[in-house]
């Protein structure tokens, strides 16, 4: 599944526009986390605790996300977003997008790049 940030995907044809996909998780370390965590923000610096928790959301929602493209239809998610945010003493990460049926440009074509030309050849044509 291709996801972009981008509106559109170079040496793509947004053949299908299947609506908004989002995946969200709301999280908090453990009680030995959360402690370890208070300390070293006395030192400043990096909290690792709260890094893998930030981490582990991100890819978590991700997968959220790319799962509802998935079973709507699409193959690719464009303007794709993260949001954080925080509800109560737990962090909140959410990413969100729109799902496509993005089709690549063959070569020879106006807007066929590269990579779009490789994975157009490699697709089998559409029998009518």
């Amino acid at each position: 599944m291709i996801v972009v940030t981008t509106n559109e995907i170079p040496g793509y044809r947004i053949q299908a526009v299947l609506g908004e996909v989002m995946g969200l998780t709301v999280r908090s370390t453990n009680i030995g986390g959360a402690f370890t965590a208070s300390l070293r923000a006395i030192g400043g610096g990096e909290i690792p605790e709260y890094t893998t928790i930030m981490y582990e959301s991100r890819h978590e929602v991700m997968r959220r996300m790319v799962d509802e493209a998935r079973e709507r239809g699409a193959n690719a998610v464009v303007a794709m977003r993260f949001d954080t945010g925080a509800v109560g003493n737990f962090s909140e990460v959410c990413v969100y997008g729109t799902a496509v049926v993005a089709e690549p440009i063959p070569a020879g074509e106006a807007g066929a790049t590269g990579q779009s030309a490789q994975v157009a050849a490699a697709t089998p044509a559409a029998e009518g």
